[in-house]
């Protein structure tokens, strides 16, 4: 009888499925990483400048922002410090209460997201173009049942 290894254990289904997980995001982030290169940004600061083209007029905080980010930075001042000086985002206080910091896309901002929405479409498309409409359902379903938490399981941080 063959040794089946400790599930979660080197060589088991799950380390393997853990493996070509972290590939799998690994490839897909270099492609965008050099892409957002080619325009200046790096993937986080592309990350802010995506997420602020999805808020109202008024703009988002800061906590309002990192609590949007797909990938957690925990400097997300020092990216809006740098896409301001880019002249990507301006930040103003609120006049109501002045302690509240609203962060804008520039139209400069705007005008980089829509430059940068033909090649990222495209590259989009070739990272899946081998798979079925029901291939990436099926992918885009599997993906999203391994990042949530079983019952009674605790948050993994």
């Amino acid at each position: 009888m063959p040794d089946t290894p400790t599930p979660g254990a080197p060589g088991s289904l799950q380390h393997r499925a853990y493996l070509a997980l972290q590939r799998l995001a690994l490839h897909q982030q270099r492609q965008g990483a050099d892409l957002f290169r080619d325009h200046g940004l790096s993937a986080p600061q592309f990350n802010v400048l995506r997420i602020l083209r999805g808020a109202t007029d008024g703009g988002l905080t800061c906590s309002e922002i990192s609590d949007r980010l797909l990938d957690h930075d925990p400097d997300v001042t020092r990216l809006l410090d740098r896409l301001q000086k880019a002249g990507l985002v301006t930040r103003d206080r609120d006049r109501p209460d002045r302690r509240i910091v609203a962060t804008r896309l520039t139209d400069a901002g705007r005008d980089l997201l829509t430059r940068l929405d033909p090649p990222l479409t495209d590259l989009h498309a070739r990272q899946f173009a081998h798979l079925t409409d029901t291939q990436l359902r099926d992918l885009i379903s599997l993906v999203t049942a391994v990042t949530r938490e079983p019952e009674g399981n605790p948050q993994i941080p």
